[in-house]
Parts: C-alpha cells; sequence; structure tokens
C-alpha cells in the first residue's frame, strides 16, 4: 500500500507519483507476450517524459519512440542506444530532421511525400544514406475516442496504401535512403482487438507486394495504443494481441516493433491533491482542490475518467461533488458529480491512472509552477524532478525587463 498521508507530508502538493515496479511489471508483460518472434520494445517517450521513468525503461532494454527531437536528446541522456531510437511525429522541421540523422538513429518514420522529400534533400547535404520508415494509415476505425484516433484517412497522420507504395519505390531508388521499416498506428486506449488485426493485415500485405518489387524490409513497427483500465473498460490480454499482429506476418522475417506508452506508465502513476475548501452554490456542492488543469489536463480536454480516492477519517456518508481547481477556468475540473465523503481543509484526494499524458501535458498558466515528482522503488520513495517556484518561471523573462 501506498502512504499518500506521509508522500504529500514530504514532498507537499500537488504532487506526481509513479510507482517504477509496477511499469517494470508491465514492460516484462508485454515483452513475453512477443518472445515467440524477435522484438523490440519501443517506450513513446511522450507519454511521461522525465528522465528518470526513461531511465528506468532503458535499463530494461527498451528502446524510445519519440516525436521532438527533445525527446531524442532526452532517450540519449537516459541512455537509450541509438540503434534503437525512432523518429517520429508529422511536423518535423530541417534542424530536428538534421540532428537525426547525424545522431544515426535507428529509423525516422515518414508521414508524407513532401517529408520524405526533406529527409532526402538532407540526407543529401550531409553525403549520409539515411534509414526510413513509412507511416502507412490503413483507414481502419480503432473505436476510440476521435481526439486519440490516428488511423483514419480523416487523421493527419500517415498516408495511404498508394502513396506509400510510391514513397518506398522513390526512396528504394534513391543514394541517400534506406527504407527499413513500416510503421502504423491506429489510436491510443485500443481496447478492441479486431482493428489492430485487420490493420496489421492490411500493411503485412503491403509489405508482401514491396518484396514482389524487391524491396525488402527489416521492421514491423504496429505501433502503441493498448488501453489500460481507467474505470471498468474490457481489455486486450498481451498475449492475445500478440498472436493477432505475428499472425499476420506468416513467411515475413521482420523484427516486430511495438511502441507501448501508457500502457507501461498510466496505472503506475497518482497525482495527490490537497483539499482547500467546501463550497455550494444552489443545489450545487464543489470540492476546490490546490491541483488544477494545469496539473492534469486530460478530463478537461476530453472529459476523460480518472477514478479519485479520498484520504480522509472522515466516516460520512458519500454525496456528489464537482472536483475543481484554482484555475480561472469553468474547464478547470477533474470530475463531476463524483461521490465522495465530506472532506476537510487539507484532506487529500488521489487522482489514479495519472502516470500517462499528465505531467508532460502540463503548464504553466496562471503562474503556477509545475508539480514535483516522485518515484516509488522496492518500497524506498525519491524526488525525481523538483517542484517549479516561481523564480524558475520567470527565468527566461527577468533579463529581458525595462
Amino acid at each position: 500500500m501506498i502512504d499518500f498521508k506521509q508522500l504529500a507530508q514530504k514532498y507537499k502538493t500537488p504532487l506526481y507519483i509513479y510507482d517504477l515496479d509496477h511499469m517494470t511489471a508491465q514492460y516484462t508483460e508485454l515483452k513475453d507476450a512477443f518472445k515467440a518472434r524477435k522484438s523490440i520494445l519501443c517506450y513513446a517517450v511522450k507519454a511521461n517524459s522525465n528522465l528518470s521513468v526513461v531511465r528506468h525503461f532503458a535499463k530494461m532494454g527498451s528502446g524510445a519512440d519519440c516525436v521532438s527531437i527533445g525527446e531524442v536528446r532526452r532517450a540519449f541522456l537516459a541512455g537509450i542506444p541509438s540503434y534503437k531510437i525512432i523518429f517520429s511525429g508529422v511536423g518535423k522541421n530541417d534542424d530536428e530532421i538534421r540532428e537525426a540523422i547525424e545522431k544515426d538513429i535507428l529509423y525516422i518514420n515518414v508521414e508524407s511525400e513532401a517529408e520524405l522529400g526533406r529527409v532526402e534533400l538532407i540526407a543529401k547535404d550531409l553525403d549520409k544514406k539515411t534509414r526510413i520508415s513509412i507511416r502507412v494509415n490503413p483507414n481502419i476505425d480503432p473505436k476510440t475516442h476521435p481526439y486519440i484516433s490516428t488511423g483514419l484517412h480523416d487523421n493527419k497522420f500517415g498516408v495511404d496504401l498508394s502513396t506509400a507504395k510510391r514513397m518506398y519505390i522513390f526512396a528504394n531508388n534513391s543514394e541517400h535512403l534506406d527504407p527499413v521499416g513500416i510503421h502504423f498506428h491506429i489510436g491510443s486506449q485500443l481496447t478492441e482487438l479486431k482493428p489492430i488485426y485487420e490493420s496489421a493485415e492490411i500493411v503485412a500485405d503491403l509489405v508482401r507486394s514491396l518484396q514482389t518489387i524487391k524491396i525488402e524490409l527489416k521492421f514491423f513497427d504496429v505501433g502503441g495504443g493498448l488501453g489500460i483500465k481507467y474505470d471498468d473498460e474490457t481489455l486486450i490480454p498481451t498475449y492475445e494481441y500478440a498472436q493477432a499482429i505475428l499472425a499476420t506476418l506468416k513467411g515475413l522475417d521482420l523484427t516486430v516493433i511495438c511502441e507501448p506508452g501508457r500502457f507501461l506508465t498510466a496505472n503506475a502513476g497518482y497525482f495527490i491533491s490537497k483539499v482547500l475548501y467546501e463550497k455550494q452554490n444552489g443545489e450545487k456542492n464543489f470540492l476546490v482542490i490546490d491541483g488544477a488543469m494545469n496539473d492534469l489536463l486530460r478530463p478537461a480536454l476530453y472529459s476523460a475518467y480518472h477514478k479519485i480516492e479520498a484520504v480522509t477519517d472522515s466516516t460520512s456518508s458519500l454525496k456528489k461533488v464537482d472536483i475543481v481547481g484554482p484555475v480561472c477556468e469553468s474547464g478547470d475540473f477533474f470530475a463531476k458529480d463524483y461521490l465522495l465523503p465530506n472532506l476537510a481543509h487539507n484532506d487529500l484526494v488521489v487522482v489514479h491512472s495519472a502516470g500517462a499524458y499528465g505531467f508532460g501535458m502540463g503548464s504553466n498558466y496562471n503562474t503556477r509552477g509545475r508539480s514535483a515528482e516522485v518515484a516509488l522503488e522496492s518500497g524506498e520513495d525519491r524526488l525525481i524532478r523538483k517542484r517549479e517556484t516561481f523564480d524558475d518561471l520567470i527565468a527566461l523573462e527577468k533579463e529581458f525587463l525595462n
């Protein structure tokens, strides 16, 4: 059991806590599911980019899926070798592409013909042959929230099958491009297996068609997106997930790359906040806490559900409250009409499943410093990011005052 009171007293609130032992168990489970074939798990750094978290996965042999050159740099700092780093994303600028080529990472995931042209031009300028993969959009409905759906033609990610084939032919004929992989990722928080299988089947068939024209790929990148339990979701067993993908690869000698993020970190994370006040407006009850949307944006961004636990000695009956923060926006809430007991000043609430897309999506809105981050491992706790101070917030502005 995690002693939230003790951690709140020691590190203050609001506070993020990450259970690294849980992350280890999730990583091991998924890696074991693919043990029948050569595979690399490339942790999706965007889910939780704290250097200590990334290093934890690096020590387990993980690679890194990065969507900015900043994340690539984080991966290197955390100890992930260049040959396990992938650089994805729809909007890489020239400087980012140049640095990725110079760092000799595993490959750049290309998302458009225009981007492929830029990569070739920069590789030519550097006189280097650059490994690339192409992100294919299989046009399969992932059955998830539209904001985290990525595999339909309506989404900005990837290219259609015919465009992909044209791009592979172009890359294969280029002196400065080396097409080594193929990639798809249809969305996040996936809880149905059929769309994943259908997507893998479509992309595997494209690999076979490329083989007929002597384009031999090495990596089959299935992206990430495995769902986790926020509430009462029915999850895809990792073994069934792996078997569905592997079933589409019969006759193909490919290394499977998987890019888990949320699956590894979400349920390992907790966000602790302190009760400031209870208030009532007519029939409406509000619980005002010291955490806010700048700390954890998901509920405000797309009404995401998180289980919320009260840490209190109260034995009162439950009542419906809106759990809100101090930020001056009506969207600053963690839950609406949530059942909690009567809570007093300095009681705690714990937001569960906060280890992915929590701190990383935070901001300094309302000149609020971001919270501290703490890691738990083998029964010990340690600080892995200091709480931001006011001086931290103004450091890049102060010198320009006149």
